[in-house]
């Protein structure tokens, strides 16, 4: 059979059998099995254990459970809600302090934690009841919660930047720093729109200050910044060349959960085990998709069909950003059903030769890929963050969340199109810190 239909035939199945209701992993391995025993035999089924297993044999993995459980015991705190309230009472002289503050409060809550879901939950659980109590539209304040806890995936550390680079064997220190800038770029143009949208609404006094003493703006601090020097001495050991991403993740986990029982009393055995119990279901779950993305990625190699589809795309006489647009489309397409990590095995093998061929830097198109898929987090039919929002505040309807978040889907595509023009925003910083790369 014809490589190229042989793919598309690979596709649909695949599609088909996530959708059945199978685990990712699960259904990546009953997929890559079933064409192997098809158009290799019996045989090729041998070699899958040792790919299964020996994809797992890497230790830059060693920092997915690390960053998990750094992330875990904070979420596990008041961490989120003190964060929300020292910037609340920081800002509150700024014009649309509040939105401000819950915005900023879901970009540093995600560098600490790195997961979307949590931020979600974290900063939204305070920020989302204080913003319809001041007067905030409704749609601001969901949208504006429901798209900050995107920030997780692409401000560093981020877990979806450590699988890509695994998948795609590129520099994950390189991925971190080339989310900052862009990471920076959609908080301020997601302050912009709440802002304005607010403005529009009509009702000016929501945007009006409240007066905190100097005491209460000091008081919360000693409850915030241990975090954020934990995340400030993760990023200068591993940039510094102290250490490596998994033992700077090791010892930051261990700080975290520190903290966690010195400053917010989590002295009891049954919340450490929740923690850990999480972060090891969470941490498994993602080492199972990546070893079944290594047999997946191996089944199509040995089927030709990667290498078939990288010529075809060579030979297309199409101009390289009308193929850069076609993939963000079917990225978007695809961030819509599957989970981020989900994506970034199964697309990069396919998509790392496509783009590196097409003369595109893998380090910005990282960032690109992440933009694509924290779309997917704020819109149907999956759209975890929206689910995550309406469990919050279960009085706003669905409609309402999803109809306040797409201005900042809308606001995702502006940076993807500005990353386009300018790529040195991702590109400058890794560059300046760590060298010229591609």
């Amino acid at each position: 059979m014809d490589p190229l239909l042989l793919g598309a035939l690979v596709a649909v199945t695949t599609i088909l059998v996530l959708f059945s209701g199978v685990s990712v992993a699960i259904g990546l391995l009953i997929v890559s099995a079933g064409f192997l025993i098809i158009f290799d035999g019996m045989r090729s089924l041998e070699l899958m254990p040792e790919i299964l297993f020996g994809k797992l044999d890497n230790f830059a993995l060693l920092s997915i459970p690390m960053f998990i459980i750094m992330g875990s015991s904070i979420a596990s705190t008041r961490a989120g809600a003190d964060l929300y309230e020292a910037l609340e009472r920081w800002l509150t002289r700024v014009p649309g302090g509040l939105v401000i503050s819950n915005l900023g409060a879901c970009a540093l809550f995600a560098a600490m934690s790195g997961s979307s879901p949590a931020t979600c939950a974290a900063i939204g659980k305070m920020g989302i009841p204080e913003m319809r109590k001041r007067g905030y539209p409704d749609g601001v304040a969901a949208g504006s919660i429901a798209a900050g806890g995107t920030l997780g995936i692409l401000i560093p550390p981020s877990v979806t930047m450590i699988v890509y680079g695994i998948a795609t064997e590129t520099s994950i220190g390189r991925l971190f720093l080339a989310g900052v800038f862009p990471g920076l770029m959609l908080v301020g143009l997601f302050m912009a729109w709440s802002i304005y949208a607010t403005w529009r609404s009509g009702d000016a006094q929501v945007l009006t200050a409240t007066n905190y003493s100097w005491k209460q703006k000091f008081e919360i601090l000693p409850r915030v910044l241990p975090f954020l020097l934990i995340i400030l001495g993760v990023l200068y050991a591993m940039y510094g060349g102290i250490a490596t991403p998994s033992e700077t993740a090791a010892v930051g986990a261990l700080l975290c959960l520190v903290i966690a029982v010195l400053i917010y009393r989590m002295w009891h055995p049954a919340a450490l085990w929740t923690v850990l119990r999480d972060s090891t279901r969470e941490s498994v779950m993602i080492l199972f998709i990546i070893a079944a993305a290594g047999v997946f990625s191996y089944m199509l190699s040995s089927l030709f069909i990667t290498q078939s589809i990288a010529e075809w795309i060579g030979t297309l006489d199409v101009n390289r950003w009308v193929l850069m647009g076609a993939i963000n489309v079917f990225l978007i397409i695809a961030g819509f059903f599957l989970p981020p990590v989900a994506v970034i095995l199964m697309a990069a093998p396919i998509l790392l030769p496509i783009i590196t061929t097409a003369g595109f830097d893998p380090i910005w198109f990282a960032v690109v890929l992440t933009i694509n898929m924290e779309i997917g987090l704020i819109s149907p039919p999956v759209g975890l963050n929206l689910y995550v929002i309406n469990g919050i505040a279960p009085d706003i309807s669905l409609r309402t969340i999803l109809t306040g978040s797409l201005p900042y889907v809308a606001c995702m595509i502006v940076a993807i199109v500005l990353l386009c023009m300018f790529p040195g925003l991702a590109t400058w910083l890794p560059d300046a810190v760590m060298g010229p790369g591609f």
